[in-house]
């Protein structure tokens, strides 16, 4: 049963602009109108393909812009196929210092060995990527799954050999080089939950300097929840959030986004198969206007979440969700309420509380995206397609040109 807050209007009118996108892109595609090289204003090109490196699939992609205006594209090396974990899966990253024109070679930021005694490939994936404004230091996020338990490989407990882990990865040098793993999954994890890590994608940083991956945990009952883990002394140590839905429905993968105010809007993969997202946002206990403790720094943990609204359009989907400088949110994802198809960026001018009809991005399949805003302000989206890692850049004038926002 959905919450209460649920707006039946909302998502019929959703559907009915979903349905108006797919007809409008099916009419294109007869008339030839929908090739990806037709707009001059979208650039793309396709940085991943089957085979490529000698692995047979590339998934799961994250972006984040360097303070040197480098592209970091991350994603899955999934070498024996598209399964998820447990796998023989490593992290890989890809540079680009001409805003996407050209990318560097392949590079593993996270890599456990396979031959490891019953680790059932000792895969780690799902990465979620951020850069530090403050310092320069870019993290990715990622899961590692060491054994074979089920569902990506996890169970209740905190050791590797139990449940699955969370890990980061720091780079110093502009993603030139990372770190070993870093494991934190002590400092967010409760021993009784299956499942702890990322939300796939990217993390942000709020105007207080504190960082912030959206995350999601499987209780002792294995129920999916969505929620945030954050540091404010630049990823030393971190701490988790409660649950944005503790009840029904279901929620997974997420992103977030602070918005004016300082609060987090968050946007969720809505498990419960309904066809349409779900969303919630984080307050600060504090008044907006006073929200930092005595030394300086933000109490993150002192808020609540709103109850949750239900609108927009989608498959049951990862994701994408960015606040632009001049305060446009833009968020991605396949424009369909069953389908992975017909990739469309969306904006909104009030916060999220309602959305443009959108811009159709790519009438293909296409499954997970992650955008990025450029150091010229342009967008810059990894999503895949058709089996490969594509990347565009469009400049926010166009997301926004065709709705009035």
């Amino acid at each position: 049963m959905m919450n209460r807050s649920y707006h039946a209007e909302d998502l019929a009118l959703s559907f009915r602009l979903a349905a108006l996108a797919l007809a409008v892109s099916a009419a294109r595609l007869v008339a030839g109108e929908a090739d990806a090289s037709a707009d001059p204003e979208v650039f793309r090109t396709v940085l991943r393909r089957p085979g490529d490196d000698g692995s047979k699939a590339y998934r799961i992609p994250g972006l984040a812009t360097t303070l040197q205006g480098t592209l970091l594209a991350v994603f899955d090396i999934r070498y024996d196929g598209p399964g998820d974990l447990p796998a023989d899966i490593d992290v890989g990253v890809m540079r680009s210092t001409d805003a996407g024109e050209s990318w560097g070679p392949m590079q593993r930021a996270l890599n456990f060995d396979k031959r490891a005694p019953n680790a059932c490939g000792n895969g780690v994936g799902d990465p979620a990527i951020f850069v530090d404004r403050e310092t320069g230091a870019a993290f990715i996020a990622a899961l590692w799954s060491h054994g074979d338990r089920g569902w990506h490989g996890s169970g209740p407990g905190m050791k590797p050999e139990e449940t699955g882990q969370l890990v980061l990865t720091r780079s110093t040098d502009d993603g030139n080089t990372w770190s070993p793993p870093i494991n934190i999954t002590a400092q967010v994890k409760d021993p009784a939950w299956r499942l702890c890590f990322q939300g796939p994608g990217a993390g942000i940083q709020t105007k207080d300097g504190t960082l912030v991956f959206a995350a999601q945990f499987r209780d002792a009952a294995g129920a999916p929840h969505s929620c945030f883990i954050y540091s404010r002394d630049h990823g030393d140590t971190w701490s988790i959030s409660p649950p944005a839905i503790p009840g029904e429905p279901p929620t997974s993968e997420a992103q977030l986004a602070e918005l004016a105010d300082g609060s987090l809007l968050m946007t969720m993969r809505n498990e419960s198969r309904a066809g349409v997202r779900a969303w919630a946002r984080w307050e600060w206990s504090q008044p907006s206007g006073d929200a930092t403790a005595d030394d300086g720094s933000r109490e993150t943990s002192a808020g609540r979440w709103s109850a949750p609204w239900f609108i927009v359009p989608d498959p049951t989907c990862m994701a994408s969700l960015v606040r632009h400088p001049a305060g446009r949110l833009l968020f991605s994802n396949p424009n369909s309420p069953n389908k992975r198809i017909a990739l469309t960026i969306r904006t909104s001018v009030d916060d999220g509380r309602t959305w443009s009809a959108g811009r159709l991005l790519d009438p293909r399949g296409c499954m997970y995206s992650c955008m990025t805003v450029l150091r010229d302000g342009r967008i810059g989206i990894l999503y895949e397609t058709e089996g490969t890692l594509t990347f565009a850049r469009f400049p926010i004038d166009w997301a926004a040109g065709s709705d009035g926002h």
